[in-house]
């Protein structure tokens, strides 16, 4: 079936525009600004897509999640809307935790190239991102890590790097993890997946240093990552083999997936802490159980989920809720990152909270390992 694409907003000269650009993508498309056009059209045309706009007059976006997901829609869905952010981000939590596709947002107004670049990267290629070649890339060395940077706000020298897993595919070109790392966890192939990013990562790490570069590098394990006893065994050996110090890895793990198996996770946990490896709680703040987790689990950094950061310049409250987890993390003894960091301002604000290190855009984009030097470089020269 070809990539159809239905639309939902009550503004027709901004649909108009929407199918144009959609139907240069190559989908086929149907518009509508009534609700009950639309669920006829869900019915009975059965789309691949979806594009929702949140504020409307006679059925807002959220009544129209709750239809898709009483009809069990298997749809890929994006929420646009010029409101709020945070309420657009409300909106995609409450479809994604109805079952609901929600492969993004848009925020209005919206430019014609940006929309072609989310529609293109979303056609329905079923047979690109599947089980049997998601094993074969992780056989074939299609499966690696880009080394994003973490600067320290004291020295603003750069103090490490978080690996985060990309897949380079022939026809697609870089796959992000969302569209994969889901599927490599329900299929049972997390395993393989975080081996092969684990194994290219102190393989990274070994080379750096005989380019005399002392890299730190962050690995993220995932919930299911931790139900194998051997785990810190197999991954000190790792480490050993390369002659990569234990101490320069840390292993990101989120509060929710500490929580899944409590008592194994404390387990698992605490023997790569003997390893002499680090750990930090990523996502903190986004869970339910995050003073518990601080508790129980021997973490020594804590990551400030970047919903929290992005606002710090903007919102009275995200400043309050990031400046407690700082003060929080201090008092733990455990140091506070910041990710998802993307302008000047926030990075300054940062600065004065005593947030010890950040990532994201505003310092650099995840890169290649090979361009990881000259990085260092000129960040060196501007930072002297």
């Amino acid at each position: 079936m070809s990539d159809r694409l239905l639309v939902i907003d009550d503004e027709p000269e901004f649909a108009n525009f929407v199918r144009k650009v959609a139907e240069n993508c190559g989908y086929e498309v149907r518009t509508t600004s009534s609700p009950v056009e639309f669920r006829r059209l869900s019915r009975d045309w059965q789309p691949s897509h979806i594009i929702i706009d949140l504020v409307m007059p006679e059925a807002d976006g959220v009544e129209i999640l709750r239809f898709l997901a009483g009809e069990l829609s298997a749809a890929r869905i994006f929420i646009m809307s010029g409101f709020d952010s945070r309420v657009v981000d409300a909106a995609r939590r409450l479809g994604t935790e109805r079952g609901l596709d929600i492969v993004g947002t848009l925020q209005k107004p919206l430019r014609a190239k940006e929309l072609a670049e989310v529609l293109e990267a979303n056609h329905g290629e079923e047979d690109v991102v599947t089980e049997s070649a998601l094993q074969q890339a992780i056989d074939n060395g299609e499966i690696l890590p880009y080394y994003q940077p973490k600067v320290d706000l004291h020295s603003w020298r750069p103090v490490g790097f978080e690996a985060l897993v990309r897949w380079r595919h022939a026809r697609r070109g870089t796959i992000p993890p969302d569209q994969f790392v889901p599927m490599a966890e329900a299929s049972g192939r997390i395993d393989a997946l975080s081996q092969a990013v684990a194994a290219q990562a102190v393989s990274q790490i070994s080379e750096w240093q005989s380019l005399g570069i002392d890299a730190q590098v962050a690995i993220n394990l995932s919930g299911q990552n931790l139900h194998e006893e051997s785990l810190a065994d197999r991954l000190d050996n790792m480490c050993r083999a390369a002659g990569v110090p234990e101490g320069n890895i840390t292993f990101e793990v989120t509060e929710t997936a500490a929580m899944a198996e409590p008592l194994r996770a404390l387990d698992i946990l605490t023997r790569l802490r003997i390893k002499g490896f680090k750990l930090a709680i990523d996502d903190f703040g986004t869970g339910y159980s995050s003073l518990v987790q601080l508790h129980r689990l021997p973490f020594c950094e804590l990551k400030i989920d970047k919903q929290f950061v992005q606002e710090c310049d903007r919102s009275r409250e995200a400043r309050v809720i990031v400046k407690t987890m700082i003060e929080l993390a201090h008092n733990l003894e455990m140091s506070a990152v910041a990710e998802g960091v993307e302008t000047e301002d926030v990075l300054h604000i940062l600065a004065g909270m005593g947030c010890d290190a950040v990532q994201g855009y505003a310092l650099a984009r995840p890169m290649n390992a090979a361009v990881v030097p000259e990085w260092l470089n000129e960040w060196s020269s501007r930072h002297a």
